[in-house]
């Protein structure tokens, strides 16, 4: 199994914004005084926009949809929280914590990846979770280490252990389970989603086992990654906090590696990060300062990787 692939899909916005439902347990949503929804969507479209041109100037075959005006989706520009695609042909729906967001599953999506040549055998669909208040969010909640079948997942509101391990069984992943938390005000809280403080590339993992807060569950996430041979970068809470876990590993033209993130992880990382991460990739970064402000989002959250066959 690849853990990279060059296709991605990315949803771009049309009526972005900050979106009170998810904000109850995302703590990295923030108001931006003084602007108009217009604006601050506009401002998403550009950042959007800029960013896809980056990708495809390297190479990546980014598959764009536009979202749709009704029904009303703010967070529709993450759509690697509803969907995820695999080598098998096998695509899985999963169910989502905030009832505005479900409206982002979008049957001709699909279709449309039809057209482009993609090949879907099978959907597994998780999403009546949804009636009994449980969720797991796609490559939010999971990390896949596709080449060792392994999943790593940091438990939260939206992440449900249960139907995290029926994920793993039906994929044939071996779970690996933890909580992780962040300093919220003088109290330590769920983060939300894995893909926040931790990334896994084909040879590295970056990621901040400061948010573990059990040495021996924190002690278990290495020992894993290591034990896969992964070239472990550790990173603070602070450089979290500028999304500096939220990247991902793609490949360009000629099966180029790069390591996909936003200009404010960038700019959070030191010299010996940079240096430790331009050995595995060559780091594309992008603005992303309105969506990551009022989405909460950043770089890997936009992206839904495809491993889909091809005709």
């Amino acid at each position: 199994m690849k853990q990279t692939t060059n296709s991605i899909l990315m949803i771009r916005p049309v009526a972005f914004r900050m979106n009170e439902q998810t904000a109850v347990n995302n703590y990295y949503q923030k108001v931006l005084d003084g602007l108009l929804p217009a604006t601050v969507n506009a401002k998403a479209q550009q950042e959007f926009d800029a960013f896809v041109e980056k990708l495809t100037a390297v190479g990546v075959d980014v598959t764009v949809v536009d979202d749709t005006l009704n029904p009303d989706t703010p967070d529709s520009v993450f759509p690697n929280n509803w969907i995820s695609f695999h080598e098998n042909g096998d695509v899985a729906l999963y169910p989502m914590f905030a009832e505005n967001r479900r409206h982002e599953r979008r049957e001709e999506i699909l279709d449309l990846l039809e057209e482009k040549g993609f090949v879907i055998h099978n959907i597994i669909d998780y999403t009546s979770a949804e009636e009994d208040g449980f969720f797991l969010e796609g490559t939010g909640s999971l990390l896949l280490d596709r080449a060792n079948a392994k999943a790593y997942c940091a438990l939260s509101p939206r992440a449900d252990e249960e139907l995290f391990i029926e994920f793993c069984e039906d994929f044939d992943y071996a779970p690996i389970i933890f909580e992780a938390f962040q300093t919220v005000g003088s109290e330590r809280k769920l983060i939300y989603h894995t893909n926040v403080m931790m990334c896994l590339g084909e040879t590295f993992a970056v990621i901040c086992s400061d948010c573990i807060d059990d040495k021996k569950e924190r002690k278990m996430v290495l020992d894993n990654l290591k034990e896969n041979g992964k070239e472990i970068i550790l990173i603070t809470e602070a450089q979290m906090n500028n999304f500096a876990g939220n990247m991902l590993e793609i490949r360009g033209a000629n099966d180029k590696r790069y390591l996909v993130m936003s200009a404010a992880a960038h700019q959070s990382l030191t010299p010996k990060q940079i240096e430790q991460l331009e050995k595995h990739a060559e780091i594309l970064s992008s603005s992303l300062d309105t969506i990551e402000a009022c989405g909460g989002g950043s770089a890997r959250c936009m992206m839904a990787e495809i491993f889909l066959p091809r005709n």
